[in-house]
This record gives structure tokens, C-alpha cells and sequence, in this order.
């Protein structure tokens, strides 16, 4: 899976979990941001505007 921002691919730990988060917009929709996006923009509306 690849983080909707910046595009990388999400790093995954050995049982596939994903090191980094989950963002659901008003609609419900997911969308996976990596960690590196989430220390750098640390709200959900700013993560939700970036994508």
C-alpha cells in the first residue's frame, strides 16, 4: 500500500501492520498516510486537506 500524500510505499512491520495510520473523511473512505507524513502534519483536518 502506498501513503496518499507523498506517495511511499508504507513500510510494514513482519505480521503486515502497517507503521502508520488510518484517516476516514466525512464520506467514511480510508485513507493510509505513513508515519513520516503523520509526525510532519499532525491533525486530521490538516492530513484530510493535503489529500
Amino acid at each position: 500500500m502506498k501513503c496518499e500524500i507523498c506517495g511511499n510505499k508504507i513500510v510494514e512491520t513482519f505480521l503486515e501492520k502497517a507503521v502508520g495510520t488510518v484517516v476516514k473523511d466525512a464520506k467514511g473512505k480510508k485513507h493510509w498516510v505513513c508515519a513520516k507524513c503523520q509526525s510532519s502534519l499532525h491533525s486530521k483536518d490538516v492530513l484530510l486537506a493535503k489529500i
